[in-house]
C-alpha cells in the first residue's frame, strides 16, 4: 500500500526536520526516519491505531512527541498531519475533507 501526504502535512514534516537539524546535527534525519518508521507501521496495521473521528486515526511516533494523523483510503494511506502533540488539538480537522 502506498501513502500520500496532504500538502500541509508534508510542510509540517519538513519544518520539523529543519527545526531538529538546527537543534542538533543529524537529529532532523533521525526524526524523519522515525516518522517513516511510523508510516510503515500504519501501512502494516492501518486499523490498529487510535480513532480520532469516523475516518481519521493517529499513530504516535516512538522517540519524538509527534503523531501521524491519517485516513485509510481504498488503495492508499492519506497522511493529514504530522502533528506535534503539544499543538492545539484537532487543528488539522479542516484537512479532513479530502
Amino acid at each position: 500500500m502506498k501513502f500520500i501526504f496532504h500538502k500541509d502535512a508534508e510542510n509540517e514534516l519538513n519544518e520539523a526536520i529543519e527545526y531538529y537539524n538546527r537543534c542538533e546535527k543529524n537529529l532532523g534525519f533521525n526524526f524523519a526516519e522515525e516518522v517513516y518508521t511510523t508510516i510503515k507501521r500504519i501501512i502494516a496495521f492501518p486499523e490498529a491505531f487510535a480513532k480520532l473521528s469516523k475516518n481519521t486515526r493517529r499513530c504516535l511516533t516512538n522517540k519524538f512527541p509527534f503523531g501521524v494523523i491519517y485516513q485509510i483510503k481504498s488503495d492508499y494511506i492519506y497522511i493529514i498531519a504530522v502533528s506535534h502533540l503539544h499543538k492545539k488539538p484537532y487543528y488539522w480537522q479542516k484537512r479532513d475533507k479530502n
